[in-house]
């Protein structure tokens, strides 16, 4: 049972940190650059890429010994895909200010590189509950990496922190950390999200 414990908690840390997928493995750049204009943005895509990762990682693992191999990659898409659709529609009815934000980049989780490589070097080899600390864990890196760049992009680019301008809190709350007059813009920008994953990878 010990050892059981120890290779959950292992699980969740390489994809937390040891394999984090974005600071070390270098997948999913394209919705990390796009998604990081604010900290909000960013922590909502980490939410629908967690809640997908964890519902698809757990099917597949489930199904492991009933899909054939010759057609694994198509299955796993079809699940995948279908996770995604469910969450894009629950984002749309919930959260419509966050839906419209990430645009396309929510129907993208189907083909981020991240979910997929994780159901096939993960789920399809392992049960239920270690796919599911996977995913968790992995989902959790993302998330983390994510906002980081966020976090930098947002204060350099527009001076402050914006929060309730996506998730419905009641009321659109913004700390300025540096005078607006000090901004650099061009880090909201599609160069700025190059330039501040540059630096952070350094």
């Amino acid at each position: 049972m010990e050892k059981e414990k120890v290779s959950y908690k292992k699980t969740f840390l390489a994809g937390l940190i040891t394999e984090n997928p974005v600071f070390v493995s270098l997948l999913g750049m394209c919705p990390t650059l796009a998604t990081t204009k604010s900290i909000e943005a960013a922590l909502g895509m980490g939410l629908l890429v967690i809640l997908t990762l964890m519902g698809s990682n757990v099917l597949i693992s489930l199904l492991r010994k009933v899909i054939p191999s010759e057609v694994k990659i198509p299955c796993y898409i079809v699940i995948i895909a279908t996770f995604v659709t469910i969450i894009k529609m629950l984002c749309q009815a919930f959260i419509p200010a966050l839906y419209d934000s990430l645009g396309v980049f929510i129907s993208l989780i189907v083909v981020n590189c991240i979910i997929l490589g994780r159901a096939e070097a993960f789920a399809s080899k392992h049960g239920p509950g270690a796919s599911f600390i996977d995913a968790l864990g992995t989902g959790l890196g993302f998330t983390m990496a994510i906002c980081i760049i966020a976090f930098f992009r947002e204060i350099i680019g527009t001076g402050a922190v914006t929060i309730g301008e996506y998730f419905p809190i009641g009321t659109k709350i913004v700390l300025q950390m540096i005078p607006q007059k000090y901004a650099i813009s061009l880090f909201v920008q599609s160069a700025g999200g190059f330039l501040t994953l540059g630096c952070v990878l350094a």
